[in-house]
């Protein structure tokens, strides 16, 4: 687990599309040298037009410019939509694509989850925004409440050096897999380190199948044993394992304030479900529950005390956790703690409702036989989730499959 702390950068936070689309399509418009970008969702919609508009720029001014989406997450671009991205010069990489079986998506386990920007080795952007309309307010009931933020400093050239490796290593493992090895960039040092240009420090964390299994979980259970004071934490998607619920209950029981936001709109019901089962194990040991009912919670954001800040694409679930390619950003910093402290408050405070005790009405009976069901999976699912297929992450060229469809179609 990386724990090493890099110095000198300046980070802004960035709430929903409304501040996170306009920065993040200005930057990579502006590039002169390179562009990457990885994101699980790419929608042929209102942003994502916006977010292909800019890379042409970027590439018609000689920009080196990578895309990698997620086969599951963004299956149905447009033919049209590569086509123009390959002619500009832009490299579209799927990540793990795989055939429908009757209409379902069949690539489900192991996502490539990550929503990463690296632009011409100076800046990058962290988060768990996707690229799709429904993250902009007026998108209406259904807009997405989520966060990212925009980092410049010395964390970027880590930040670069970890979205180059990704695409090389992607591609190898295709080529392994009998496919064909394609143009890759270059694994080379940046000529000139982005120099430190602020006083935040931060650990670039993520998640794979391999060597760092554990490291975004890890930086969590750290932030919650060291916490003396309070604890917030906003995720989407919430079953996390034992030892993580295991923090939480001590922290809350030696007197820190353990508050979590979870989805009271939930995107798909089963989130709310899977969460509520945990809902009196952690209510008895004194963590609070907030359930934001505004509109579905996306965000994947979390503080500790008065320093110590995450964001980025982890939920905190049994994918997340034990399955998908994830990357958060840890902050150190006092200001962008308060500032991210101060819009969770205000959200607590304006567009959640807290679950006490006495709402939980059920049975002992049924509270005990749930309770037995539920510490066993979440005490175990890291062990199953080892048996489910893993294999060296591939990355096909998105034009690969236009061609190989049209041949099965004999044109």
């Amino acid at each position: 687990m990386t724990t090493h702390w890099t110095l000198g950068n300046q980070m802004q936070l960035l709430e929903n599309g409304e501040e996170f689309f306009p920065r993040v399509f200005e930057a990579i418009a502006a590039a002169r040298q390179e562009v990457m970008v990885e994101t699980f969702i790419l929608f042929e919609d209102k942003v994502g037009l916006q977010l292909h508009a800019a890379l042409l720029q970027a590439a018609q001014q000689g920009a080196r410019v990578d895309i990698t989406v997620d086969g599951f997450g963004s299956p149905d671009l447009s033919q049209s939509f590569i086509e123009s991205l390959n002619a500009a010069g832009v490299r579209v990489h799927v990540f793990d694509p795989a055939p429908r079986l009757w209409g379902w998506r069949t690539n489900v386990f192991r996502r490539m989850h990550r929503k990463i920007v690296v632009v011409d080795g100076t800046r990058a952007f962290v988060g768990g925004i996707n690229y799709s309309a429904d993250h902009l307010l007026e998108h209406g009931p259904t807009a997405k409440q989520d966060y990212a933020v925009d980092i410049q400093g010395p964390i970027v050239a880590q930040i670069r050096g970890f979205a180059l490796r990704a695409i090389v290593a992607g591609h190898r493992g295709a080529a392994g897999a009998g496919q064909p090895r394609e143009a890759l960039p270059r694994l080379t040092p940046l000529t000139h380190p982005p120099e430190a240009v602020g006083q935040m420090a931060a650990i670039f964390v993520t998640r794979d199948n391999r060597h760092h299994s554990h490291d975004i979980e890890k930086h969590y259970r750290i932030a919650i044993r060291g916490a003396r004071q309070r604890v917030v934490i906003a995720n989407a998607y919430f079953f996390p394992g034992y030892r993580l619920l295991r923090d939480m209950r001590r922290a809350a029981r030696r007197g820190v304030r353990v508050e979590l936001i979870l989805q009271g709109e939930p995107d798909m019901p089963i989130v709310k479900i899977a969460a509520s089962l945990l809902y009196h194990h952690l209510i008895t040991a004194g963590v609070r529950i907030f359930e934001y009912r505004e509109r579905p919670l996306h965000g994947k954001v979390a503080i500790s005390d008065q320093e110590w800040s995450t964001v980025g694409s982890s939920n905190l679930d049994p994918l997340s956790l034990s399955l998908n390619l994830e990357a958060n950003l840890v902050i150190r910093d006092h200001s962008f703690n308060r500032e991210l402290t101060l819009k969770l408050d205000q959200l607590m405070r304006q567009h959640c409702h807290e679950v006490l005790a006495e709402e939980l009405k059920e049975s002992n009976w049924w509270r005990v036989v749930r309770s037995f069901f539920v510490f066993h999976v979440i005490r175990h699912y890291p062990l199953w989730a080892g048996w489910l297929p893993m294999h060296q992450p591939q990355l096909t060229p998105a034009e690969k499959l236009f061609k190989a469809g049209a041949d099965r179609l004999g044109g």
